[in-house]
């Protein structure tokens, strides 16, 4: 192993815990897997991790796998020096280090190269190879920046027909000849004495390579082993290429890789880990043979004869369950009728065993269909768990995937009951007995994958799950078949099926000219609106920084274009034909769990601000904006009981941004409108200009515009590291100006303008729009401490009736004796305002915003001995306590 590589590797196995050294062996790790410190390796040569718990765990771990950026840029670790000018150095290192190659026996068969993608304008060094009529090259320098493209064929090559071999095989004087897919696969088998030839890929059948083969031959006297990969495609043209080769004569078996964990293993795989040993062969031959078996019967007996304990067992056969059960009794008996002809004499002992099971054993079928357990999934905050199932079918019917509950698979009716509600004409037929010794070999060890419950970012795990793809670390990943995303260690999903993405991944359809449609539509408040709704894909990262995220409120006149902002805006994230939803419709239940499905997503709260008139919507609930305090913290809008038998709660945090688009402001505590970035829209800047740049907005397809969150989610650490530095210089410059007093107001608004300063990083602006965007959001500061400073509306409409009835000439409403103060007690107030027809907002609301007076700062409620009561008063009594409002009045 070369010395920096194994330097750094050792370095990075300080993770599992090792025992210090001895005799050349790293022992007791803690293991990734059963997390017991089972875990060795070879001190000098790391290149596989082993658990020693062979019976429970077992699991092999390849350095490749474990650190793969330690093996993704070969030619800036390995250059031509002076001393040794070898142009193939980094290929060379590739091939024994990448791929556990001795050079002595593959040196001259390859050329290091460089490769360009015209495309994304990027490049690689690569290990070529001829092949065909061109060449094939593996990409060796960060692969993983090409996408899914990790080796590149020539141009215009032909390979269909044709196969690729090692330079030191002689296969006209073999007995056998394995043909594999790749290249580096051939190159393996052939470190261990077999002689392999590539394909290249899995459907290609290489027949004119046969007929030459069979030509400098003389004869077809030499066995093929088909041993393709072991993912779908490779089982599935395994079978047809052997018909195929049958069919002109060939005599054929097949060699299979048993697929475990999320990784697809390869001939070179098991070349590194040393699985490639003569029982290990005989291992790979045995599933070979199972998947080409012609009949239920013939896999049957395969299986018995590899497994000779087992009398009864189940297995499948064209994705349909069977069970077979050996009579013992009557193999006996149909062992001893053999011994008494004399017709079987001529048979081997073997044949006349195969005779003999044949005769007495029983296949029956016990599900139409193939349901495979893959995963164990659970919600750990709630408790509930499922096994997720797999349910392929015979026909050429797409496979079923979903839950099963642990009752659901504890007996056969119960699974019965739910495999027909789940998968249409799955039907089981099988007893309990025969479903426990299935389950307990698709249970045992089973994979577990980590669940969230939302759509968007999971700040424990550090990655964005929308939907059908997920962004970690900036790589784009795509769902796998079972779906979840298996992310180097990682294996996780989201349980949220209410919010849709739809996003395009080809980088061809997104455009980029919406950033221009949306100022001429919209101006520097459309830049502003931009730049809140980016900002809440950092918004779990932001409170866990700064410890708050700021409140959207976009209101304005009717027709002003808010729906059609906020509806394309959603477009940017992929969710298309939606804008909100209402929360004064919505029960308390519905609007928490609106709150907690999403995660750096927006939650828009759209309407809420209905006027009840006179009695016709007094049925109507008001929302109640003190609910979103805490949400603006990150903490939970709404705590529930568990269904255990403790004191368990349920309390979600809350993980998204608010955002309020209605037509009317907000009417609220100064404690709620100080969390609230304000943009109000109105009709006087529209031109015929600005309309046909907001249509375009309208019609523009979610496909052309979604790329957006993932160029943003992407650049995640450069985003974050740009709000953490900005902050605090537009904080200063925001606490020194004379418009803003209030702190809350600083802080939210410097946030405003550092995202602003990173969503530079994701779009172009020019400098007249960066300028104008700045130059909004400072406004939008002042704006907003002005609108603290005044009283809420419905106090000063109560103020405006009081001094209406309280007139100086005499006063009926201030029972205060201190000329200082006013003493208003509300019923009184009612009862004069009633009197005298002047309309006054309900006393219920009243009181929920009185206290917030400043005009006229409140200052307690209590009993004060009237100055009016008793003389003009109407409510006159003998005593002159009443109950009142007491306010400082104006100097």
């Amino acid at each position: 192993m070369d010395s920096s590589l194994h330097k750094e590797i050792t370095q990075r196995l300080d993770e599992f815990k090792f025992k210090p050294e001895s005799a050349g062996m790293l022992r007791g790790g803690v293991c990734p897997s059963c997390k017991k410190k089972e875990l060795y390796t070879n001190a000098d040569h790391p290149w596989v991790l082993r658990c020693g718990r062979l019976n429970n765990c077992g699991e092999i771990f390849h350095v490749k796998e474990l650190y793969p950026d330690l093996f993704d840029n070969w030619s800036e670790r390995f250059k031509p020096t002076p001393e040794n000018k070898n142009p193939n150095v980094a290929a060379d290192a590739y091939m024994q280090h990448g791929r556990g190659f001795e050079l002595a026996k593959v040196q001259g068969m390859y050329t290091q190269e460089y490769y360009h993608d015209r495309e994304l304008k990027i490049g690689s060094a690569t290990v070529r190879f001829p092949f065909g009529t061109g060449y094939w090259e593996r990409l060796i320098d960060q692969p993983h920046r090409f996408g899914k493209k990790k080796a590149n064929f020539q141009y215009g090559m032909k390979y269909y027909g044709s196969w690729w071999k090692p330079d030191t095989v002689v296969i006209q004087s073999v007995k056998e000849i394995w043909l594999v897919e790749g290249i580096f696969d051939a190159l393996a088998l052939m470190h261990h004495g077999i002689a392999a030839v590539a394909l290249g890929s899995c459907n290609n059948y290489p027949d004119e390579a046969l007929r030459n083969f069979a030509m400098s031959r003389g004869d077809q006297n030499c066995k093929l082993i088909w041993a393709l990969d072991g993912d779908s495609a490779g089982r599935s043209y395994t079978k047809k290429h052997v018909e195929r080769a049958r069919d002109a004569g060939w005599t054929c078996f097949a060699a299979q890789i048993p697929q475990k964990g999320k990784s697809k293993i390869d001939w070179n795989d098991l070349h590194q880990r040393g699985g490639l040993t003569e029982a290990d062969i005989e291992d790979y031959l045995y599933h070979g043979a199972l998947l080409i078996a012609k009949t239920a019967a013939e896999k049957a007996l395969l299986m018995y004869k590899r497994h000779g304990d087992q009398t009864e067992f189940y297995f499948d056969f064209a994705n349909r369950v069977y069970w077979f059960k050996l009579d013992l009794e009557a193999f006996n008996k149909a062992r001893q009728m053999q011994e008494d002809s004399d017709e079987t004499s001529m048979l081997s002992e073997e044949a006349l065993r195969d005779q003999a099971l044949a005769a007495s054993n029983t296949i029956r079928q016990i599900a139409n269909c193939n349901p495979t357990a893959l995963y164990f999934q659970e919600n750990l905050i709630t408790g509930e768990s499922w096994y997720y199932f797999r349910v392929a079918f015979p026909h050429d019917g797409a496979p079923v995937k979903n839950t099963f509950t642990s009752a659901q698979i504890s007996s056969s009716a119960e699974f019965k009951k739910r495999l027909l509600g789940m998968a249409a004409g799955a039907m089981y037929s099988g007893t309990s007995m025969q479903l426990d010794r299935i389950l307990a070999d698709q249970l045992y060890n089973i994979k577990r994958v980590d669940t969230v419950d939302y759509i968007g970012y999971s700040i424990e795990h550090g990655c964005y799950v929308l939907g059908d793809v997920a962004m970690k670390d900036g790589v784009l990943n795509e769902v796998n078949s079972e779906d979840f995303f298996d992310i180097g260690k990682l294996s996780i999903k989201s349980l949220n099926k209410s919010v849709h993405l739809s996003i395009n991944r080809d980088r061809d359809d997104y455009r980029t000219d919406w950033v221009n449609l949306l100022w001429t539509a919209f101006g520097a408040k459309g830049l502003a609106a931009l730049t809140f709704w980016f900002g809440s894909l950092f918004a779990e990262q932001i409170r866990a920084a700064q410890s708050s995220y700021p409140f959207l409120e976009v209101v304005g006149e009717a027709g002003a274009g808010k729906s059609t902002l906020i509806e394309f805006l959603w477009k940017l994230f992929g969710r298309n034909g939606y804008e909100g939803f209402d929360p004064s419709k919505s029960s308390l239940a519905a609007r928490a769990r609106n709150f907690s499905q999403v995660s750096c997503l927006p939650v828009v709260l759209i309407e809420s601000d209905r006027e009840r008139m006179g009695d016709e919507k007094s049925h109507i609930k008001s929302f109640d904006w003190d609910e979103l305090k805490t949400a603006y913290n990150g903490r939970s809008t709404r705590a529930r009981g568990m269904a255990t038998g403790g004191n368990e709660t349920y309390e979600p945090p809350f993980r998204g941004a608010i955002v309020i688009s209605q037509n009317n402001p907000v009417n609220a505590s100064e404690a709620i409108l100080s969390r609230i970035v304000h943009l109000y829209f109105d009709r006087s800047t529209q031109t015929a200009e600005s309309g046909e740049a907001a249509d375009q907005l309208k019609y523009m397809s979610v496909e052309n515009v979604s790329g957006f969150i993932l160029a943003a989610t992407k650049r995640e650490k450069a985003i974050m590291e740009m709000i953490s530095a900005k902050t605090p210089i537009y904080l200063k410059e925001l606490r020194q100006s004379p418009h803003v007093k209030m702190p809350r107001l600083a802080e939210t608004h410097a946030q405003m303008l550092a995202i602003a300063d990173a969503l530079g990083l994701v779009i172009k602006l020019t400098e007249q729009q960066s300028s104008a965007l700045k130059q909004q959001i400072t406004e939008m500061a002042a704006e907003r401490q002005q609108v603290i400073n005044n009283d809420h509306v419905l106090v000063q409409e109560f103020w405006e009736a009081f001094d209406y009835l309280d007139n100086g000439d005499m006063s009926i409403l201030n029972h205060s004796r201190d000329k200082d103060l006013i003493a208003v007690n509300l019923n009184h107030f009612l009862q004069v305002a009633t009197e005298r027809r002047q309309q006054v907002p309900p006393l219920r609301d009243l009181k929920k915003v009185l206290k917030t007076s400043s005009r006229r700062k409140f200052i307690d409620v209590k009993v004060v001995n009237s100055c009016i009561r008793g003389t003009q008063s109407p409510l006159a009594t003998p005593s002159t306590a009443v109950k009142c409002w007491v306010f400082q009045r104006e100097k």
